[in-house]
């Protein structure tokens, strides 16, 4: 069974279809109108519709005055439990007229109809045993929900009798009330819940799926939903990136939404040389888009994206991943309205590495590591003066610093582990570039490889740093030695200005270059960062 609803955009309006057994997924973020994408699917698809809000109240309470099934499940679908209860009194009851912000508080009608459905189903059974039918028991949908609840969250266990639900941990006999679940465990019974006791051969609209559920436990809950109701379609709307890049179907991102042009919306492409999440976030970005080294985890994201606020910053890990990003952004056409740049660690390029960097949209940091840009002479300074260091103080509080870092880089073992990683570096970033499909036997691989590779010299890489790094030793030039310095231990450094450990001045940072809170260091460091422009 395929179900059919419009949406309107600036290029007119565009009809998408969903077959019962899959889903359609949107991702956008906030402001992207994703609830009022909900409310028009909904209304669009009438009685074949149930919407689970993002505004959503998790009160259970077991206690509940129990209805009958069908009055319950009328209170649930319509907001009237009335059994008699049309499809046209939604907006009006179970809405109140505000199908985009209103708290949807529905659990009392799940529970109601949940237990209406036990009853039911035990009363069945119990004529058809009394009658020697032989007919076999039907599960409860309680029974079911037990189920799934059992393969999603096995350390908890749920005791539901005809009038009550408990809840116990594992190895632990005492048991407490359902209305004493955490947050998350509400939610989940909440949405087993709703799934279950959908209509048959209905679309089930959830509003951010992921509220107040653990990401460990995302992917196993949604794949037991879905093989749960095979006759149901499902869409997501949801925020969260992850999330959606996580689940199979149809793949939408909400790039924006405007009452009078309705919503901006971009299928999600195969084959974009980019992961589906961070395709996702680029078609979902409003800004050019900056890629960067590292792996979104560390103090250099925090420091882009302070120092960078008009850019999405996507961590793409190595320098060669960075410039593969720029190139094949820059290269795909659908991606072409959001533009691209890049930074990239210094890493010893010369001249006419940096131009050829330039001439792809790519940016070098002036030191090895950015780290190292809190122990330039100028940011340094900053970091001083914000502490209240003036004129020579500041000089008697740097110098010792500056001395201990070109001490730290003579010392033998520390100058051949700087000077090995460049070699390690160079020798990794010379195989990539080198093409061998020409090759059509071992033999001809086997000679490729010598004549390509003839030219690099381990002795004359290391000799090139070895100098570079004496040169800058002996002349005390602290911003050359950075460029080749790439120790992570220099931070611990520059924590001394401050009297501070290494995170309470990675933290100290974060916040002085979020909210210049000291202006002339937030000031320093844009200074020495490059300039980027969008392609």
């Amino acid at each position: 069974m395929a179900f059919s609803f419009s949406i309107p955009t600036p290029a007119g309006q565009k009809t998408l279809q969903v077959d019962a057994g899959t889903s359609i997924l949107f991702v956008g973020a906030n402001g992207g109108g994703k609830t009022r994408l909900a409310v028009k699917i909904e209304n669009d698809l009438a009685d074949k519709a149930h919407r689970i809000s993002a505004h959503r109240a998790l009160n259970l309470n077991p206690s509940i005055a129990k209805v009958s099934e069908r009055a319950a499940l009328k209170g649930l679908r319509t907001g009237h439990a009335y059994e008699g209860a049309q499809i046209n009194v939604r907006n009006g009851s179970r809405w109140q007229g505000n199908a985009a912000v209103f708290l949807l508080n529905d659990y009392d009608y799940l529970i109601q109809a949940l237990f209406a459905d036990q009853a039911n189903t035990s009363l069945r059974t119990h004529r058809n045993a009394r009658a020697g039918s032989g007919e076999p028991a039907s599960p409860t949908k309680f029974e079911q929900l037990v189920e799934i609840w059992d393969r999603v969250l096995p350390n908890r266990k749920l005791d539901i009798t005809g009038d009550d639900i408990q809840v116990s941990m594992i190895g632990i006999e005492q048991r407490y009330p359902a209305s004493e679940m955490s947050d998350g465990e509400r939610a989940i019974f909440y949405l087993i819940g709703q799934t279950l006791v959908a209509d048959p051969k209905s679309v089930i609209i959830f509003d951010e799926p992921e509220l107040h559920i653990h990401r460990s436990i995302m992917s196993r809950l949604w794949d037991e939903l879905e093989a749960a109701r095979p006759d149901c379609a499902m869409i997501f709307i949801s925020h969260d990136l992850e999330f959606v890049a996580s689940r199979e179907g149809q793949k939408y991102v909400l790039r924006s939404y405007s009452p009078a042009n309705g919503w901006t919306i971009e299928a999600v492409p195969e084959d974009t040389g980019f992961s589906e999440e961070v395709t996702t976030l680029i078609l979902g970005s409003r800004k050019p888009v900056l890629f960067v080294e590292g792996r979104g985890e560390s103090l250099d994201q925090a420091i882009y994206r302070a120092c960078y606020p008009n850019w999405t910053i996507i961590p793409r890990g190595s320098c060669e991943e960075v410039i593969h990003a720029v190139v094949t952004m820059r290269a795909n056409a659908f991606l072409t309205r959001v533009t691209c740049a890049g930074i990239v660690d210094a890493d010893a390029y010369d001249a006419s590495e940096r131009q050829l960097l330039e001439s792809k949209g790519i940016a070098t940091l002036p030191v090895s590591e950015i780290e190292n840009l809190f122990l330039l002479p100028s940011v340094l300074e900053a970091i001083a003066r914000s502490e209240g260091y003036d004129g020579d103080a500041v000089s008697d509080k740097l110098s010792p610093i500056f001395d201990e870092l070109l001490a730290q880089a003579s010392e033998p073992k520390n100058r051949l582990s700087i000077v090995l990683r460049y070699c390690r570096r160079r020798i990794d970033r010379t195989l990539k570039k080198i093409d061998f499909s020409s090759a059509a036997d071992v033999e001809a691989l086997a000679s490729d490889y010598v004549s390509k590779t003839g030219n690099l010299s381990v002795a004359d890489l290391a000799k090139l740093a070895n100098a570079n790094i004496q040169s800058a030793i002996v002349n005390g030039n602290i911003p050359e030695l950075l460029k080749w310095y790439d120790s992570k231990g220099v931070l611990a450094l520059a924590c001394k200005v401050k009297g501070q450990t290494k995170v309470q001045f990675e933290q100290w940072i974060v916040r002085a270059l979020r909210n210049r809170v000291a202006p002339a260091l937030s000031d320093a460091v844009r200074n020495v960062l490059p300039t980027v422009s969008p392609a």
